[in-house]
């Protein structure tokens, strides 16, 4: 049902989330270090979201009775200048996964191949969300420069977030 190519490319993007993952956890430890608890967490939570799109597209190579093929991980940034460069840096990288994203997409509509289209349509409009939210915050950190009240409290928002999968997902 799959063709080779788009089964190669499903197969890096598999990677790729599971890298997001740890890109997300070393944000996370980043702001740990730097007692930002509830940024810690928000990025924790980030990395829970990771693994479970990284596994969406697992499951589906699965269900179309291709292999799924896992490669080492590189190892992700772990020092940053200043949190602004931690939020910075994660929009690039949701910028990054957005461009896989749409080129996995790309090769299924050449394809015709209807059914990874329909299912790239959850994740093309996650990645509108995902860009969205970490230029908000980056908005946010803007406006804040130096203000440490107005810190702690954008902390203490990030702490509360939450992750639960989406019920409308086949994992």
């Amino acid at each position: 049902m799959l063709s080779e190519k788009l089964v190669k490319v499903i197969n890096s993007q598999i990677n790729y989330e599971f890298y997001s993952e740890l890109v997300y956890l070393a944000m996370s430890a980043y702001c740990a270090d730097q007692d930002l608890e509830g940024f810690a967490h928000f990025f924790r939570i980030q990395a829970e979201e990771e693994r479970f799109h990284a596994m969406k597209f697992y499951d589906y190579i699965i269900g179309t009775s291709e292999r799924v093929m896992l490669t080492g991980i590189p190892e992700p940034q772990n020092n940053y200048s200043s949190l602004l460069d931690v939020f910075k840096s994660a929009l690039e990288h949701e910028k990054s996964n957005t461009r896989n994203i749409y080129g996995i997409a790309d090769i299924a509509m050449d394809e015709r191949n209807h059914a990874t289209t329909s299912f790239l349509k959850w994740f093309i409009d996650e990645q509108v969300e995902e860009e969205a939210l970490f230029t908000t915050l980056i908005k946010k950190l803007e406006r804040i420069g130096d203000d440490s009240a107005a810190l702690y409290i954008l902390d203490t928002e990030l702490a509360a977030r939450v992750f639960t999968p989406p019920a409308a997902t086949n994992v």
